[in-house]
């Protein structure tokens, strides 16, 4: 098993995302999480992703299912929503989701990090530059 977890800059992310997971053909987990202003905020974001790929991946739901309703759902993004595709009760992975955000927050309490000001710099994160921009 391989997995690479790295930061990189939030316009580049595939989508408008903080953090993302796939795979690679060799099956290496490739696992991107926006530049935060803090690492603890990073790892945060990392290991939200970690537990739900691997939850994902435990419970039979694919890569290509999560990344066509988060894009669906992104490009269908009600002005006011401000949610999470992941929380929408449709999602295909609403499940690990919850799970993968239920350990972010003990995490959060455990290493002090007050949720409601990372979640503050996750909302104002600029736009992701998609193709054609």
């Amino acid at each position: 098993m391989k997995i690479i977890i790295e930061t990189i800059e939030h316009t580049t992310q595939r989508y408008e995302t903080c953090g993302d997971w796939y795979y690679t053909e060799d099956g290496t987990l490739h696992i991107k999480v926006s530049t935060l202003s803090d690492w603890r905020r990073e790892m945060l974001v990392a290991v939200h992703e970690l537990v739900e790929v691997l939850t994902c991946k435990n419970d039979g739901v694919s890569q290509e299912v999560v990344d066509k309703f988060d894009k669906e759902f992104e490009a269908n993004r009600h002005p006011d929503n401000e949610d999470e595709p992941g929380d929408e009760p449709t999602a295909p992975y609403v499940k690990q989701h919850c799970l993968a955000t239920g350990v972010e927050r003990i995490l959060a309490q455990q290493w002090g990090v007050n949720w409601k000001e990372y979640g503050d710099e996750l909302e104002s994160l600029p736009p992701v530059k998609h193709e054609g921009d």
